[in-house]
């Protein structure tokens, strides 16, 4: 099974060897599917060790994503600057060929499933409320848990694609037990304040 997911990714990655990508290159060619595609693309650097300062501009604009979504937007729209940030030619190939590499496992698990789940329009909202309250446990300062809502992300992302209605339900109770998690994380750092400095350290 071919996805559209992997057709868009295979796309960007022949559109890569000819010229530069910019956020909105990729909005502009994949319309709707944008939206997923590229909150796919901005959280995948967050499975990996984040080069310094690209935490704040790459979850905010999965979060202006999202939250275009949270109110049915179906035509994706960035702020200018962050529509013409240019990828590095070699760091979007990694982030390019990784994606296709996570793609390919998703390839087994991801298909069109639960058509009433998946094309209700309130689902499309609810999708980008998780991915947003996700970005935003994304962007936390913890350290060690960046993978943990990026995962969960990753597979919503794909889920709205390829309109796998049971994905987004696994998806769904991903979000609720990363949301249990970070409570429990934040309760362990109110009863104990001096681990944060620690987990720091640690990292």
């Amino acid at each position: 099974m071919h996805l559209r997911f992997s057709q868009d990714i295979q796309s960007l990655l022949q559109r890569l060897a000819q010229q530069p990508l910019t956020l909105g290159h990729i909005l502009a060619e994949t319309s709707e599917r944008g939206f997923s595609l590229v909150i796919a693309l901005l959280v995948l650097p967050f499975l990996f060790p984040m080069p310094p300062g690209l935490t704040g501009p790459f979850g905010g604009a999965c979060l202006i994503l999202s939250l275009q979504m949270v109110l049915g937007r179906r035509s994706p729209w960035l702020p200018k600057k962050i529509a013409n940030y240019q990828f590095p030619g070699a760091f979007a190939q990694i982030i390019l060929n990784n994606l296709h590499r996570v793609t390919r496992i998703l390839e087994k698990i991801a298909r069109p499933r639960l058509a009433r789940i998946a094309n209700n329009p309130w689902t499309w909202q609810l999708n980008g409320l998780c991915i947003s309250w996700l970005t935003l446990l994304l962007i936390l300062p913890i350290p060690l848990t960046n993978p943990i809502p990026t995962v969960a992300i990753l597979l919503l992302s794909v889920a709205t694609i390829e309109s796998d209605g049971l994905l987004m339900c696994i998806s769904y109770v991903f979000t609720a037990l990363i949301t249990l998690l970070f409570g429990f994380i934040g309760y362990a750092l109110w009863l104990a304040p001096n681990l944060l400095p620690i987990m720091f350290a640690l990292s």
